[in-house]
């Protein structure tokens, strides 16, 4: 059953299924991180009216909503 010459191990195959696994995620969101919209078009009519806006949808808002997309 255990061959002493075999060198790939379960440990081996765990630790590459979990290095792949985190460069297949990295590969997923980074190049998200490169495509911005304009922050005026993201802020929205109101603040182009002076008014305060309660709600706006800034750079660091658009990356958290990139993080949690499945």
């Amino acid at each position: 059953m255990n061959d002493p010459k075999s060198k790939l191990s379960r440990r081996h195959v765990v630790a590459g299924a979990g290095t792949v696994g985190a460069l297949a995620a990295a590969a997923v969101v980074l190049p998200g991180a490169r495509e911005a919209e304009p922050a005026a078009a993201a802020a929205g009519p109101r603040a182009e009216a002076g008014e305060a806006a309660g709600y706006r949808l800034t750079a660091h808002v658009q990356r958290y909503y990139q993080t949690t997309k499945v």
